[in-house]
C-alpha cells in the first residue's frame, strides 16, 4: 500500500485551492475587460463558433450592424450574417427553404405563422418595440394633420405593401381605423420595403409616407408630421425566434439571448427602439469617464 506523506497532503489540498484562485482570477480578467459573464462562458464553447444567418426586418438594419460586430468581437470565432427585407418577404423565403437561423420580425403576425407552420424552435421573444410616424419631405411644412393627406397638394403617398411590409399594414389598419382609407387609396404608392418609403419621401418622388419612428430618425432628409395614435392599429412588437432548421442552435440561441440582454438594449434605444411593451425598464447609458 502506498504511503501518503504530508508533503502528499499538502499537495491534494493545494488542488481545489488552486483550481478556485484560477477561477476568481479568470472572473476578475473578463470583469475588466468588459465581457458579459455569460458571453465568457460562450467564448469557451465550440458549439457557440461558427456563423448564423439572421433573417431581420430592414427597420433593424442600423442597429444590428452594430450589434453583429460588437457579438464577433466579444465572442472569437462567431460570424453574424443578416439577410434584411420586409418581414412578409422573409416570412416567405423561410417557408420556401431559404437558410436561416434567426427571424427578427417587426410584427407578430408573420412570427405566428412560421410558429403555426412549425418552423419555430421553443417560443418567440420579444425584443423591441417602436412607433408609426407619418413623414413628408424636411424643406415641405405644408402637411400638418393625418387629415391633410386628404387635401389635395398631397399627390402621393407611400407605404410599405401591406401583404408584406408590416409598417404598411398597421398604416393601412390606421388609416382605416380614422375612416381615411378607402378616400386615399387612389393616391397611395406602394414600396417593397419600409426604407423603400423612405427613400420615396427623401428624393421628392412621395409627398408624404408611413415609416417607423426610427426610421424617420436615420434620415435628415425627411420632417416627422406627426405621431399616429397607438390605439389606431396593432401594437409594434419586434419578436424574434431560432428556426428549426438552424445549422448552428447553440450559437443562434447565444445571439438571441445577446439581443434580449441589457447590453443590446442600450443600443436598441439609440437607435429610437423602446422596450417591448412588457418591459417597460429603461437602460441608461453608462456616463463617459472623466
Amino acid at each position: 500500500m502506498k504511503h501518503v506523506t504530508m508533503n502528499d497532503n499538502m499537495k491534494l489540498t493545494r488542488r481545489p485551492v488552486l483550481a478556485g484562485l484560477f477561477a476568481f482570477l479568470a472572473a476578475v480578467a473578463c470583469a475588466l475587460a468588459g465581457i458579459h459573464p455569460a458571453l465568457a462562458q460562450s467564448q469557451q464553447s465550440p458549439a457557440q463558433t461558427g456563423s448564423i444567418t439572421v433573417s431581420a426586418a430592414i427597420s433593424l438594419k442600423d442597429a444590428l450592424a452594430q450589434l453583429g460586430p460588437l457579438y464577433e468581437k466579444r465572442v472569437p470565432g462567431a460570424k453574424i450574417t443578416f439577410n434584411y427585407g420586409g418581414s412578409g418577404t422573409l416570412e416567405q423565403q423561410i417557408e420556401q427553404g431559404a437558410p436561416a437561423d434567426i427571424f427578427f420580425s417587426a410584427a407578430e403576425q408573420q412570427m405566428d405563422q412560421l410558429k403555426a407552420a412549425g418552423l419555430i424552435d421553443g417560443a418567440p421573444h420579444d425584443i423591441v418595440s417602436n412607433s408609426l410616424v407619418l413623414i413628408a419631405p424636411a424643406g415641405d411644412d405644408a402637411l400638418k394633420t393625418l387629415e391633410n393627406l386628404e387635401a389635395p397638394f398631397v399627390k402621393k403617398i407611400a407605404l410599405g405593401e401591406t401583404k408584406t411590409v408590416p409598417a404598411g399594414m398597421y398604416a393601412q389598419e390606421s388609416l382605416a381605423h380614422l375612416g381615411l382609407w378607402a378616400g386615399l387609396t387612389p393616391k397611395i404608392v406602394f414600396a417593397k420595403d419600409v426604407r423603400a418609403v423612405l427613400t420615396y419621401i427623401e428624393t421628392g418622388n412621395a409627398d408624404a409616407g408611413f415609416v417607423y419612428e426610427t426610421d424617420a430618425l436615420s434620415s435628415k432628409k425627411v420632417r416627422v408630421v406627426t405621431k399616429v395614435p397607438d390605439d389606431t392599429h396593432a401594437p409594434i412588437v419586434y419578436p424574434a425566434a431560432v428556426l428549426k432548421n438552424s445549422k448552428n442552435p447553440e450559437l443562434a440561441k447565444a445571439f438571441l439571448d445577446f439581443l434580449a440582454g441589457s447590453d443590446a438594449r442600450v443600443i436598441f434605444q439609440e437607435f429610437g427602439f423602446a422596450p417591448p411593451p412588457a418591459d417597460t425598464t429603461v437602460i441608461e447609458k453608462p456616463a463617459a469617464a472623466n
